[in-house]
């Protein structure tokens, strides 16, 4: 049963990073984001969008790991 375990998480990686590259090689239009007077350098739509998918993954688990410890302090 292990090795069906692996197997189908292998196959579920395979897909996930053939999807990523598709996406990543069709979405290299260059454009240049301008947010409260800061420009970024134009770079390819699929970066930005990588870019903001990683800060998601990374602060959503701190505001809840935050959460979590603030409700074990009121407790």
């Amino acid at each position: 049963m292990s090795s069906l375990k692996r197997v189908i998480t292998l196959l579920i990686l395979l897909v996930l990073f053939v999807g990523v590259v598709a996406f990543l090689l069709e979405n290299q239009q260059a454009v240049a984001l301008q947010f409260l007077g800061w420009a970024a350098p134009e770079l390819p739509v699929s970066v930005f969008v990588v870019l903001a998918l990683l800060i998601g993954m990374i602060v959503g688990p701190l505001m809840a790991w935050v959460a979590r410890a603030r409700r074990k302090t009121l407790v």
